[in-house]
């Protein structure tokens, strides 16, 4: 998984795939992938991970890079790798 734990938290990498029927997070390859259910236009896609992201952690998520990219780097604030990848798994 990409997953690197650094002093503010933990940084997520995502490959993004919009336009899916529900919002879904699956491990695939050893590569995260996030199903969206919005569109890629005016940031709504980043708005949705950002959110379920919040909701899935229940910690602050701020996106670090790949604002227009379908690839994303997330920071989960204040959280451990092992939370991060227990909460994954149980996706």
């Amino acid at each position: 998984m990409n997953i690197t734990e650094t002093k503010r938290g933990v940084i997520l990498k995502v490959s993004v795939k919009p336009k899916a029927r529900g919002f879904k997070i699956a491990l695939q390859a050893d590569e995260i992938v996030a199903f969206c259910t919005e569109e890629p236009t005016k940031g709504k896609v980043n708005k949705e991970l950002i959110k379920e992201l919040t909701r899935l952690f229940r910690k602050k998520v701020v996106l670090v890079s790949g604002f227009t990219s379908s690839r994303k780097r997330l920071l989960i604030e204040d959280a451990l790798k092992s939370d991060v990848e227990t909460a994954l798994l149980a996706e």
